[in-house]
This record gives structure tokens, C-alpha cells and sequence, in this order.
């Protein structure tokens, strides 16, 4: 018969499993507890779907639809016009990046209306004729083939770019050629027009410049790619009028109506692309930062091309407007040199005088020197009242903000016309080149943000990724499929527009303050918090387990006395 265990054996067992208790509460209760109430919230991202984007495959279609006008083809040449035609080239920049360019033709011939409209005596009038009866989408071409006994085309014209989405092909009648050599013949012309009012090679190239190596440019795409800002969803244009010797100048300015007359029309027709909102301010006392030099031959003063980056800094800290705006500001800045180094003159490389007397720093603006035209050759009576030629300044920071924006000249052959923007500063097509290098521009930024932004997200697993953050991402990979998609069926408009939603949504994801790394704890300085916590209670509750175990062991191994 078992002897009663005394106190001293109570105590001990009633030790060993308050040990075994508080050991078992924090081990299933207290570590799980601990665990789920300081894990880092991470809502879930696309990571398949952004993977998918890092590698970009882009196809650009182009609509163009190609009329023939009376004379241009026999009735059996008629009777055999394909409705449509795909023509297709693949550019490879690298493994990661590829576009297809790929045009969709569609032949038909003019209607009564369209016929009337190519019969009359001037091209600006038959071009505003044909946009009455069809003003084409965004990013579509119409291409008006017309007989050579035509009179509208003046003479070694072969082909007429007018202000829209048009163009005339003045065609040699091929009555003994089969329809197939017409059409490749007719191809060629159609390729190199299609290059011209839509998209080059070069210019999809220069868009996707953060996505290739600046090896993959000419010097002159490259010059082209860095001359203009980048994307944005708006742009704040300041126009400064620098007075440097008030004591000798009156100046007087007509901006608002200036801006109104010749400005606002080309930002009208800018509105799909950005918001723009214009200002004005007149600076006194605002010097240039170099000493123009002085020329005995000419009694006059000049800036060589090598003094002209050492201007901008010192005006740059009166202007004042781009560090309070949120979006890139475009400078435009008149300066009126003082009496004391006029006329003022600037050199190009060359060390000849440049006609426009101005020059533009890339993704900065302008700056253009304006001479007074002192009336007597003698000291003349000041100040000295100037009414400055607005038109002569506005058709200068008219062409220096065209090329910040990224809408350069285009190279056509000889027999070539091209018809003036007008009043509006900008025809259609323009507009539509812009925005095929805007949008795929906008679709490369994206992606690359999106690419930045996950794997920064995998490789620190401790910072919070809360549902906004998630939103916006869902949201920029959506609108970037969308943009993909609506690229390839060719409707440009809608695919910039989300293009511009995407680059949004992925800007405020990748900059968004919950995202900054300072906020979070490195995993050695959380050890270095939670270990002076937890250790003074773990190491008695270990100890305790360990002597248990040990006594456990001990008895396992002592003989069974019984009497």
C-alpha cells in the first residue's frame, strides 16, 4: 500500500503544473495572440499580372482608309479592289520590349459628295470640303487617291498633307497593270505617309527610352527624346518679362491679348493631352548671369552658344512659380537688354546671329532678347517708351513651346506639301503624333513603376500595404490592359485617355506616404524591442520546464519501492 505523498511532495507537483499551465497558455494562447496583433497588414497585389506587363509586347494599329477618285482606276481595275489589306513589321528592341507596327487599309471609292468636294480649284478649300463630310477619329488616316490629269496638286506635288487626318496621292493611271502591282506601288507611298501623320519607328523608340538602352538612339532621336518634358497630366506656362534698367525703359507688353490670339488656340487644341494654365509677370532689376562681350565691327553685343546654359540659373531664382506648383512650369522669358549693352545678339555654334535672337533649354523653356530700336543714334531721352511687337514674341515662344512638348518637324521628300497649322498652331495629325508617343510613353512608365513597386513590396516583407495603395495598383494594371487593347484595335483616344488613368493610379501607389521604408522597424531593432520583453518572463518558465523534464528523467529510472 502506497504511502500519503507529504506537503513538501504536494507543493512540488502543484509547482510543476502551474509551470506547465503558464507554459501551455502562452505557448497556445499568448504567442498566437502576439503574433496576429503586430503582423504587418498586406493587402494582396497582382504580382502575376504586373509580371506579365515587365515584359512589354506593343502593337500599334493605324486605320487608313484609302479612297479612289474618278479616273484613277478602269472598270475591271474597279471591279477587283480588295475591301481590306493588313501590312505588319516587327520591331524587337530587346528581350523585354517589342512593338509591332501594323496598318489597316481598308480601299473604297468616293461617294457624290466626296467628288464635289475634290472638284474645287483649291486644296485648303477641298480639304475643309472633305472634313465637313468625314472629320475622322483619333489616329486614322484617309488617303484621297486622285487622277495625275487632276489640277488641285500644283506642279512636282505628288502628295498634299493637309491640316486633318488627310492626305491627297496624285496617282499615274495604270491601265495595263494588274490590280496587285497598283497596290503595291500605291503601298509605298502609303507607308511613308502613314509615317508622317502618325508614328515613326524612331518616335515609338524615344517613347520607350526607360525601357532600352541609350545605345538603341541616334544622336538626334536622343537630342529629341531629352529636348521635351515628359508626360504629365498638366503643365503651368509662365510667360516673365525681364526689365533690367527700368530707368531707361518703358516697357509695355499686351500679354493677355497675345496669349489669347495666338497661345490659347494651340492649347485648345491641346486639351486631350494635358491641362495648361498660362501666367504672366514682369521682373525688374533681372540680369543675365554672364557679361555679353562687346564687337567693335558691329558695335554691338554678344552670347555665344557656350555662355548661354550659365543665363538660366541666375533669372531662374527670381521666376518663383515652380516651386509652388505641382505641375512641370514651361518658362518663356523676354528679355529686354539694358541701353548700356544694346543691341544684344546671340551666336549659335557656328558664331553666326541667330534669326529668332532666342534659344530653348530643354524641358525648361525659353528665353528670347528683345533689342529696342532706338529711333537717333544719339543718347536718346529716358526712360524710353517700347511697345513691344507681340506678334514677332509670339511666333517665337509659339515654336520653342511646340518643341518642349515634343511636336518636331517632319521630314518629307521634295514632292511633298504640307499644309501650315494656321491659327490654331497645330493641325490634327500632329496632335494624333503626339499622342501615339504620349500614350505608349504613359504605358512604358507605368510598367516600369509597377515593376519597381513589386519587387521593392517583395524584398521588404515588413511594410504595410494598405487597401488604398492596393486599389490604386488594381486599378493602374487594369487601365494598362485596357490602353494595350484599345492600341491594338487602333482607337487612339480612348487608349491614351487610359494610358493617362493608369500612369495616375500608379504614381499615387508608388508615392504613397505608407510606403516610405522609414516608417518600419529593420528585424534586428524589432529583436532588440522585443527581447528585453519577452525574455524575463520566458527564461523562468524555461528553467521551470527544463527541471520538470529533468525530475521527469530521473524517476523513469529510480526502482519501484513497495512494501
Amino acid at each position: 500500500m502506497a504511502a500519503p505523498m507529504s506537503v513538501a511532495a504536494v507543493e512540488a507537483s502543484r509547482g510543476k503544473r502551474a509551470a506547465v499551465s503558464i507554459a501551455l497558455v502562452a505557448a497556445v494562447l499568448g504567442l498566437p495572440l502576439w503574433w496576429k496583433t503586430t503582423e504587418t497588414y498586406r493587402a494582396s497585389l497582382p504580382y502575376s499580372e504586373i509580371s506579365q506587363l515587365d515584359t512589354l509586347r506593343l502593337q500599334l494599329t493605324v486605320p487608313i482608309e484609302v479612297i479612289f477618285a474618278k479616273g484613277t482606276l478602269t472598270v475591271e481595275q474597279q471591279r477587283t479592289i480588295p475591301v481590306s489589306d493588313t501590312k505588319e513589321k516587327v520591331s524587337v528592341l530587346n528581350t523585354q520590349t517589342s512593338f509591332v507596327r501594323r496598318y489597316e487599309i481598308k480601299y473604297r471609292r468616293t461617294s457624290s459628295e466626296e467628288d464635289g468636294a475634290l472638284g474645287l480649284h483649291t486644296l485648303q478649300g477641298a480639304d475643309a470640303a472633305l472634313q465637313q463630310l468625314n472629320k475622322g477619329a483619333h489616329g486614322s488616316l484617309a488617303v484621297y487617291v486622285i487622277p495625275e490629269t487632276s489640277a488641285l496638286l500644283p506642279q512636282g506635288v505628288s502628295v498634299y498633307i493637309g491640316k486633318h487626318r488627310r492626305a491627297l496621292v496624285q496617282c499615274s493611271p495604270y491601265p495595263s497593270l494588274p490590280t496587285e502591282d497598283i497596290f503595291r506601288t500605291l503601298y509605298e507611298k502609303l507607308e511613308r505617309i502613314a509615317q508622317a501623320m502618325s508614328f515613326t519607328e524612331e518616335a515609338v523608340t524615344a517613347a520607350l527610352s526607360n525601357r532600352i538602352p541609350i545605345g538603341r538612339f541616334s544622336k538626334d532621336d536622343f537630342a529629341n527624346s531629352r529636348r521635351a518634358f515628359k508626360s504629365s497630366p498638366g503643365y503651368e506656362i509662365t510667360f516673365s518679362l525681364l526689365n533690367p534698367d527700368p530707368k531707361s525703359h518703358d516697357l509695355n507688353w499686351n500679354i493677355h491679348s497675345a496669349s489669347d490670339h495666338y497661345i490659347q488656340p494651340f492649347l485648345d487644341k491641346l486639351h486631350p493631352v494635358a491641362n495648361f494654365s498660362v501666367d504672366s509677370q514682369i521682373l525688374y532689376y533681372a540680369v543675365l548671369g554672364v557679361t555679353p562681350r562687346f564687337e567693335r565691327a558691329t558695335s554691338s553685343y554678344t552670347l555665344n552658344a557656350y555662355n548661354l546654359p550659365h543665363v538660366i540659373n541666375p533669372v531662374e531664382a527670381r521666376l518663383g512659380s515652380s516651386a509652388a506648383s505641382l505641375y512641370p512650369v514651361l518658362n518663356f522669358l523676354l528679355y529686354v537688354p539694358e541701353y548700356s549693352h544694346s543691341p544684344l545678339h546671340i551666336q549659335d555654334k557656328d558664331g553666326s546671329r541667330v534669326s529668332s535672337n532666342a534659344f530653348h533649354s530643354p524641358r525648361w523653356g525659353g528665353i528670347m532678347v528683345y533689342n529696342v530700336d532706338y529711333e537717333s543714334p544719339e543718347e536718346p531721352s529716358f526712360p524710353v517708351k517700347v511697345d513691344i511687337d507681340m506678334v514677332r514674341v509670339m511666333e517665337v515662344f509659339l515654336t520653342q513651346l511646340r518643341l518642349l512638348l515634343g511636336i518636331t518637324k517632319v521630314l518629307v521628300p521634295d514632292d511633298y506639301m504640307l499644309e501650315t497649322p494656321g491659327n490654331e498652331g497645330l493641325t490634327d495629325w500632329e496632335l494624333d503624333r503626339l499622342l501615339w508617343s504620349r500614350a505608349v510613353e504613359n504605358i512604358a512608365t507605368v510598367t516600369t513603376t509597377l515593376t519597381s513597386l513589386a519587387q521593392l513590396l517583395d524584398q521588404i516583407g515588413n511594410i504595410v500595404i494598405n487597401d488604398n495603395v492596393a486599389s490604386e495598383v488594381y486599378h493602374a494594371v487594369s487601365s494598362v490592359q485596357v490602353a494595350l487593347a484599345e492600341l491594338e484595335a487602333g482607337r487612339l483616344e480612348s487608349a491614351f485617355q487610359a494610358s493617362k488613368q493608369a500612369i495616375t493610379s500608379s504614381e499615387k501607389a508608388f508615392f504613397d506616404p505608407s510606403l516610405i521604408h522609414l516608417l518600419y522597424f529593420p528585424d534586428d531593432q524589432k529583436f532588440a524591442i522585443y527581447i528585453p520583453l519577452f525574455l524575463p518572463m520566458a527564461v523562468p518558465i524555461l528553467l521551470s520546464l527544463l527541471k520538470i523534464a529533468k525530475e521527469y528523467k530521473s524517476s523513469k529510472k529510480e526502482p519501484i519501492k513497495t512494501e
